[in-house]
């Protein structure tokens, strides 16, 4: 596991040169951590060991998205850490819960990815989130796409940016759909990659200082990257994105 620290956000790389998979610490004022994403099972410990390095407790697991490189860890670290709340998007718990089901007039594409089965996940979660919700720190942002519920979380005091699989860095920075052949993993695993791509734009309206994504290392100064690939997924979808922009 590789740890970079930004200046309050700390990113935990597990497997870094091979399949990198991220969760992130954030440290709040009140002397405590949330941790977004939970990486993959076998992570709890070293999740746990970088929070007695930092020396503030877990006391949030909050949850950008319910697919199985970022929840992996969630029953393990509840079990370890009784008192953490545990957020997640409305619309992801059910995923969580492995409901598959399109609610009235979402996109028709069946959801995709590493989703669990029924009852795999035995945590429930204690907080059902919402676009603009906070939790400490964070401002949670709806940002549908790479499943029907994803959710980015904004550092109100830094406009640092987590957005789990909204974008990927690993292979070549890209909206989530657009495929890298380097790494074509978030692609193959996305949802709806025109509601990623309207997604994506909502993300640039909030002049991110940093952007913090689930697979590769963190963007610094990320808005000519995020304004390039806005341009390429239009570009690859054609005139109807780029109208939707209007």
């Amino acid at each position: 596991m590789k740890l970079t620290q930004a200046g309050t956000l700390y990113q935990l790389a597990f497997m870094p040169r091979l399949f990198p998979v991220n969760c992130y610490m954030v440290e709040e004022e009140e002397e405590s951590l949330t941790l977004i994403d939970a990486a993959m099972p076998f992570s709890a410990k070293a999740i746990a060991e970088t929070a007695r390095r930092i020396g503030k407790p877990i006391a949030r697991i909050v949850l950008t998205h319910a697919h199985s490189d970022h929840i992996g860890a969630l029953d393990t670290l509840k079990q370890m850490l009784p008192e953490a709340t545990v957020y997640i998007s409305a619309r992801d718990a059910r995923l969580l819960a492995g409901d598959v089901t399109l609610d009235p007039g979402e996109y028709t594409s069946p959801i995709k990815g590493g989703v669990p089965k029924p009852g795999q996940i035995r945590t429930k979660p204690d907080v059902l989130l919402h676009d603009g919700d906070r939790i400490g720190s964070l401002l949670a942002v709806a940002t549908p796409g790479h499943t029907p519920g994803s959710m980015s979380f904004v550092d109100t005091r830094n406009q640092s940016l987590v957005v789990g699989d909204a974008i990927q860095v690993r292979g070549g920075a890209a909206v989530s759909g657009q495929l890298k052949p380097l790494f074509p993993f978030p692609a193959l695993a996305t949802w709806s990659k025109h509601t990623a791509l309207d997604s994506v734009r909502k993300l640039a309206e909030l002049q991110p200082s940093l952007v913090a994504a689930g697979h590769g290392r963190m963007l610094t100064a990320p808005l000519d990257t995020l304004r390039r690939i806005i341009g390429e997924a239009e570009a690859a979808m054609g005139p109807a994105s780029a109208e939707r922009r209007a």
